[in-house]
């Protein structure tokens, strides 16, 4: 299973300390994660093997969304802030967009992504 994990800089944090709390079940189901630039190199710092993409803002959330129209990526949580302005909005929504299309589940907090990875 792969899993796409992007967080707006005020959510970095929350984004690290979400996996911390699910490290065993990751490392247990063998579950694959790429995620964009930053949030991916944060990730790994914690001991995360992560696939990289581009920054957001330089196309690492359009990387992941054609992932997610390959049929790659089986699940994304995207911690955005919703209170913060983003120049990158359109690659934004053509994510959540493809989610929809494709049937992906798209958790853009922690409470929601909680609950996807509960059911794996």
């Amino acid at each position: 299973m792969e899993i796409a994990i992007i967080a707006h800089d005020g959510k970095k944090a929350e984004m690290i300390q979400f996996l911390m709390d699910f490290k065993a079940l990751i490392l247990s189901k063998n579950i694959t994660l790429v995620a964009t630039g930053t949030t991916g190199k944060n990730a790994e710092k914690s001991g995360f093997q992560v696939e990289k993409y581009l920054s957001g803002p330089y196309g690492g959330d359009a990387q992941i969304a054609a992932r997610v129209a390959e049929g790659k990526t089986d699940m994304v949580f995207f911690f955005r802030d919703p209170l913060d302005k983003h120049p990158h909005e359109p690659d934004i929504a053509m994510l959540m967009r493809l989610c929809d299309v494709h049937d992906v589940p798209l958790a853009t907090n922690p409470a929601t992504a909680e609950l996807l990875i509960k059911s794996i």
